[in-house]
């Protein structure tokens, strides 16, 4: 039977099942990292990107595919988090250009569609690189346009796209090198392919059976996302009409009295009965949830129903909000230019607030903020212009989406560590122009060497390093430089490996999964070789990484 076009019904059911077939394989997109480090994250970003793109649709009335594509280009946009989630989005903006004003897409329509999301997606990097999402989605839309030419079957197309994006994937490790030599393929890519392939199977009606399940690290995920939009996005504490963030975990295994049967539908069903920002979630062991509500006893009473309760958390909103609030009033009535810095770490939020910056979103590797949370920061800043540190190579592209679409002029410093974020603050003078502060910020980039250490959570081999599991590796701005099974080790070599005749002043920030005295054992030992360097020291707090080392 020959499927001559997409009508609304169709598309929302491809949208609905792509982002459940993303959302089922998330966990493994995010372990095709290249680097054996905890902080594969591609899959969550996209995601969340996709989910968020899926709920403007679902929001949107509408029996006009075009109005639709609009809504997931929006919903994508707002909601885009890292690199490749933030290509998807300007992937499916092309998507959206091309089909305005169209209540149905027929075969060549689709392809149109998809070869209009590439350029567009092509035109939103600096610098394309193939072996990439790119890659796969230029060679998914180039067989979706030939098939176009030989049929009007929409359905034909969309195989065709699929193939050509399946193709391409495989293709990704010959175009790059890492990949290749790690033995993976691009991992943006693959969660493209996903989305595709969800496309196809909701355009035939073959969605496989099984609900997307998130393993419990993606719920937390989750839940941790829903909290953040929903207290920051309160206007005022008195907007709050459920003023109690409410998180529970039900144990689904544990045998309680008068156990009842456990149905994901009809427990959501049942608790949205009791407030608002509902998040429930689960797998055959555990459901998590996330409510705002004005009666977090019977949330538990009702959980306690189909297990035992395991995690509990309670937060006051109001007062939650409030001091939001009465932190940031003084910026909001007096600052006339912000700079705004991604962190993660209680030290190296201090480290920025001691150096003027204005706002900290929170976040970094593993822990990407969308386009949204950028935005929300610049509105609440309450300045007339701004400047964007995002501190991370896989938020750069997110923030400079936030800033086109922005109210106030808003520029971004690309830096991709925290230690190009606090050494771009020293060159800050708020008595210059936008653009003059820019320029200044991103030049004193190339002052500061940057260094990471973190523990290996695979064997590999990257650059000729024998990389075992539990291994210390000493990462120098972006390249695995040393390999260590011992914290000192690794640190002190990759440090001799950062220093050169102009080297003045080390840096060293330790994390939550180090300590002073290994910190000062490494400054120590430094020392030893390097009595003419001045060092600083500093809890920094922040997650994956054991140091984050600064050589200026």
């Amino acid at each position: 039977m020959v499927l001559k076009e997409i009508d609304s019904k169709k598309f929302r059911d491809m949208v609905r099942v792509a982002t459940h077939r993303l959302g089922r394989n998330a966990e493994f997109i995010n372990s095709l990292n290249v680097f054996p480090v905890p902080d594969g994250d591609t899959g969550t970003n996209m995601n969340l990107t996709i989910e968020s793109g899926a709920k403007a649709v679902a929001q949107n009335n509408s029996d006009s595919v075009g109005d639709l594509t609009e809504s997931l280009a929006k919903g994508m946009l707002m909601g885009a988090r890292g690199n490749s989630g933030v290509i998807s989005s300007q992937l499916f903006r092309g998507v959206y250009k091309a089909t305005q004003g169209m209540k149905t897409l027929n075969a060549q329509e689709l392809a149109n569609a998809f070869s209009n999301g590439v350029a567009t997606a092509y035109k939103g990097v600096m610098k394309p690189v193939e072996g990439t999402i790119l890659t796969v989605a230029r060679i998914g839309a180039q067989e979706g346009a030939n098939k176009a030419n030989e049929t009007d079957d929409v359905a034909e197309v969309m195989k065709a796209i699929v193939e050509g994006a399946k193709r391409a994937l495989k293709s990704t490790p010959d175009l790059l090198p890492v990949l290749k030599q790690v033995g993976v393929v691009d991992s943006g890519g693959q969660g493209l392919l996903f989305i595709y392939e969800g496309f196809l199977e909701g355009l035939l009606g073959e969605e496989f059976a099984d609900r997307y399940q998130p393993d419990e690290g993606e719920m937390d995920e989750m839940i941790n996302a829903m909290h953040h939009q929903s207290v920051q996005s309160q206007l005022s504490t008195k907007d709050i009409a459920n003023g109690y963030c409410t998180e529970i975990m039900v144990d689904l295994t544990a045998d309680v009295p008068a156990k009842k049967t456990f149905n994901l539908d009809e427990f959501r069903e049942h608790l949205s009965k009791l407030g608002d920002s509902l998040l429930a979630v689960s797998d055959e062991e555990v459901a998590k949830v996330h409510i705002h509500t004005e009666q977090p006893g019977a949330v538990f009473a009702y959980g306690s129903q189909f297990g035992q309760l395991g995690k509990i958390k309670i937060d006051n909103m109001r007062i939650q909000h409030e001091t939001i609030v009465n932190n940031n009033e003084e910026n909001q009535e007096s600052v006339d230019f912000a700079v705004i810095a991604v962190a993660s770490g209680n030290g190296i939020r201090k480290l920025f607030e001691s150096e003027g910056v204005n706002r900290i979103i929170s976040g970094g590797q593993t822990m990407n903020p969308s386009t949204q949370d950028i935005i929300d920061s610049i509105k609440k800043s309450g300045a007339k212009k701004a400047i964007v540190m995002p501190n991370n190579g896989n938020i750069i592209m997110a923030a400079k989406q936030a800033a086109e679409v922005s109210d106030i002029p808003v520029g971004i410093v690309p830096t991709k560590t925290i230690s190009q974020g606090l050494t771009a603050m020293l060159s800050f003078d708020p008595d210059d122009s936008l653009d003059d502060n820019v320029a200044n910020m991103t030049d004193a980039l190339d002052t500061v060497v940057s260094g990471e250490v973190t523990k290996a959570n695979r064997d590999t081999t990257i650059n000729d390093i024998a990389i075992h599991q539990g291994d210390f590796l000493g990462i120098v701005d972006g390249d695995i430089k040393v390999a260590a099974s011992d914290l000192i080790v690794a640190a002190s070599s990759m440090i001799e490996k950062m220093l050169d005749e102009d080297s003045e002043i080390i840096t060293v920030m330790y994390g939550r999964d180090s300590n002073k005295n290994e910190a000062q054992r490494l400054v120590d030992e430094l020392k030893k070789k390097h009595d003419d360097l001045e060092f600083e020291l500093h809890d920094g707090g922040q997650p994956v990484y054991n140091f984050l080392i600064s050589v200026e």
